[in-house]
């Protein structure tokens, strides 16, 4: 972690962190009071772009469905598949839950952060005990991309966007690949809309 002066607040970002078992116990030995935030999204949805991700950079894996099962006769959903464990974020918060308190946790809405990405950030900045000094004002919806940019900073011409790997068309899956992946994802979103408090839409 980078030095930090009084008053400052110093964040570091690392998706991997909430699946990864160690983390937990070494972001606590190293400080209890730090702060936490999590940006999920639809499990379904997040399984498929990650292995949308990885077809970018390896085009001859297999099918999303044929990676999706242990059998697909039976519906057996293949787990130890990273982009299926992943999602799986209840599992993942009890190991937090071990060494922090969900008082010192926030949960971003990944799905909230495109259509309404001040609302969310507002919900930061108050966790963060910040001043609301980002609004809707700093945003604008970018068709080609699909998501909305930061506009132009201080000192800069160009507004800032995601990078060319956010935004990518996701391939056609079987109907009822996604269907099964629903039904085997609800138990554990609802146990999670029940730990965080917090219902996020994702089996309406």
């Amino acid at each position: 972690m980078p030095r930090t002066l009084e008053g400052q607040i110093t964040m570091e970002k690392t998706p991997s962190y909430f699946v990864t078992r160690e983390a937990p116990a070494r972001i606590s030995a190293m400080s209890k009071d730090t702060k936490l935030i999590v940006v999920v999204r639809d499990p379904v949805t997040r399984a498929i772009s990650d292995y949308t991700q990885t077809l970018s950079k390896r085009p001859d894996i297999p099918t999303f469905e044929s990676l999706t099962f242990r059998n697909r006769t039976t519906g057996l959903i293949d787990t130890s598949w990273s982009a299926i464990q992943i999602g799986i974020y209840a599992k993942h918060l009890e190991h937090w839950l071990r060494h922090f308190p969900i008082g010192q946790m926030l949960f971003v809405s990944g799905e909230r952060l495109i259509r309404d990405p001040a609302g969310e950030l507002g919900r930061v900045q108050d966790f963060l005990g910040l001043k609301r000094v980002i609004t809707d004002k700093h945003f604008y919806f970018n068709k080609t991309k699909g998501f909305p940019c930061l506009k132009k900073a201080e000192g800069s011409s160009k507004p800032h966007c995601l990078g060319k790997t956010k935004g990518r068309t996701h391939p056609e899956i079987d109907r009822d690949v996604v269907r099964k992946l629903r039904e085997f994802y609800r138990p554990f979103n609802l146990k999670f809309y029940q730990m965080t408090g917090r219902d996020f839409g994702w089996d309406g």
